[in-house]
């Protein structure tokens, strides 16, 4: 425990001159909460302030994880600790439990936590307004307790229901904004080396599907689209009977196999939304890896132990559903695919958390998902610092419709049969561009071709500096060969804004029970004009020597409108001729 990083070591200063009952430090995933923690728990054991610690966890998994870590910083906590024993065993200083432990039984922990002077550790504290009864557990058991210490790499939550005992203050709208007392995000852990740089592919393609009545449609994803259209086009992509998902699958395990060159023992991880899915993406997988694959679903029995060896082993692949994405801790992962319907900002930034962790300078993460506009604007927005606003909740986009909101943003154990039946007809894969430190490298292309094995031959090992300059020289390549044909591309895409125009939008139907190729509609346009535009804004960059991402966003503040993924074919043409004449 002595060789703490530099925010661990101002955190736990800013801790000890101020030995204040309620601390809240908030660092990304990946940064050393666990350590900071147990720091933490050391000094007061130490010097007497406490005599007891409890942790209190998410999940199962997290409780062994936990005591484990704890033992090896020299603290004894029992993880078996249960309701029914009720005593803490007089060979442990403390135990771990579950915020549902605690939920249900919360006077017999507050017997147990008030018993001796105890620090509670509250891990992921968010959860503790997961449910009226979580929250309301631990404010009864722990109200009264010595010390209480709450981390999260996530402060915020996607309703009003407030964290116990985290501080809130008025902001410049009169909303009460949560406030942190110490705080390490993404862009300085990233800058400091603690954390992985992280590269997202998106893939795109045309999505098919037949309503309860029997009509087929054909949409393009990424395309803005009604909420239940973009919710059957994602669901469509994800479904493991089509190509969509195989496709990526052998792309995201050709990245593996690359980065595995130079980091032998390199795994991933598909983050999946139900068991069924998981079991079906299992066994796409073997027929491409060369290891077992290890299946995790959620809180069952063994899975603990199958998270543990994994973690230890070299094997290549893990698939799990998307509940047990927080808080799975497995170092030597770098590839992920993330294929889930769930895409809320907490959900995204505790499964992308998985990823970044950083075990030597220079280690990459990649991560592929669905060109679906709400998950490109988080992507893009990875630096961005959070907290939770009472009175306005944590939202994607403005703009987007409320429906759409209420899908992204529903509990994790919701089942998905949300919409009016459908069947899926299947999709197509096609790599729409990358996305990293907040700008996007543009490619279309289809799955398999020259040009997307050329991304996913990128090194495993760049630090975020030389992955940038990396990706601006792939992308100043295509450039050469995309100024020979921009005249005639502009010629092609005037007279696609004429077909657009007349076309019904972005999503097809498709007249009979065999359904051909669609006409072009305005849905394909748009990854043209996407490309176009990041190519004009490489040859900018190029010419003035300016960072990529700020030409991004030096044009998006003079034309307005929302980032480049959720731009509408007419915003996209709009920063097209700014920056032509520019």
């Amino acid at each position: 425990m002595s060789g703490l990083r530099k925010w661990q070591q101002e955190a736990l200063d800013k801790y000890l001159a101020t030995n204040p009952k309620d601390f809240l430090a908030v660092a990304t995933p990946g940064a050393g909460k666990t350590t900071f923690a147990l720091r933490i728990a050391n000094e007061l054991l130490s010097r007497r302030i406490v005599e007891r610690v409890i942790v209190v966890v998410p999940t199962e998994h997290l409780k062994v994880q936990w005591s484990a870590s704890a033992a090896f910083s020299g603290i004894a906590l029992d993880p078996n600790f249960t309701n029914a024993k009720g005593v803490v065993n007089p060979a442990y200083q403390g135990i771990v439990v579950t915020y549902a432990q605690v939920a249900v039984h919360p006077y017999k922990h507050h017997a147990v936590a008030n018993a001796r002077p105890t620090l509670v550790i509250l891990d992921e504290v968010h959860h503790g307004g997961d449910a009226k009864s979580w929250g309301e557990g631990i404010s009864e058991a722990y109200g009264d307790v010595e010390r209480r210490l709450c981390l999260t790499g996530t402060p915020f939550r996607s309703d009003d229901a407030a964290i116990p005992f985290v501080r809130y203050v008025p902001d410049a709208d009169g909303h009460l904004k949560s406030a942190a007392d110490y705080t390490y995000g993404y862009s300085n852990a990233l800058a400091d080396g603690v954390v992985r740089p992280v590269v997202f592919l998106a893939y795109s393609g045309e999505a098919r599907w037949r309503d309860s009545a029997g009509e087929e449609f054909a949409a393009r994803l990424g395309t803005v689209m009604s909420p239940e259209e973009t919710t059957r086009a994602w669901r469509t992509a994800l479904d493991p009977k089509g190509d969509w998902m195989p496709s990526v699958i052998r792309a995201a395990h050709t990245r593996l196999t690359q980065m595995r060159q130079h980091i032998p023992d390199a795994g991933g991880l598909i983050i999946a939304t139900d068991a069924a899915t998981a079991r079906a993406y299992k066994k796409i997988l073997e027929q491409v890896a060369s290891t077992p694959v290890a299946l995790v679903l959620s809180d069952e029995p063994g899975s603990s132990e199958r998270i543990k060896t994994f973690s230890e082993s070299t094997d290549e692949w893990m698939v799990a559903v998307r509940m047990v994405s927080e808080g799975v801790d497995v170092p030597r992962l770098a590839v992920g695919i993330y294929a889930t319907s769930s895409s809320t900002p907490l959900f995204f930034a505790q499964a992308i958390g998985r990823f970044v962790r950083s075990r030597m300078p220079g280690e990459t993460a990649s991560v592929f998902l669905p060109s679906i506009p709400v998950l490109l604007d988080l992507a893009s927005q990875m630096e961005v610092q959070r907290n939770h606003v009472l009175g306005q909740p944590d939202r994607p986009s403005e703009g987007w419709e409320d429906d759409l909101v209420a899908e992204a943003n529903r509990t994790k154990d919701e089942p998905d049969e949300l919409l009016p039946s459908y069947e899926s007809l299947g999709a197509d894969a096609e790599l729409d561009y990358l996305i990293y430190d907040g700008s996007s490298y543009g490619t279309a292309t289809i799955a398999g071709s020259a040009e997307e094995a050329d991304y996913l031959g990128l090194p495993g090992l760049l630090d975020a500096e030389q992955m940038r300059t990396l990706l601006q020289q792939r992308q100043e390549e295509q450039l050469k060969a995309a100024s020979a044909r921009e005249k005639e591309a502009r010629n092609a895409e005037g007279s696609g804004a004429s077909a657009a125009s007349s076309s019904e939008g972005p999503v097809t139907r498709i007249e009979g029970s065999a359904y051909p190729r669609p006409q072009k509609v305005a849905s394909e346009v748009l990854p043209k004009l996407r490309k176009e535009l990041n190519t004009l804004v490489s040859m900018t960059a190029a010419r003035t020597g300016r960072p990529h991402g700020q030409v991004h966003n030096e044009v998006r503040r003079a034309c307005g409108g929302p980032p480049t993924a959720l731009c509408s074919e007419q915003q996209l043409r709009d920063r097209i001729d700014y920056l032509r004449r520019w």
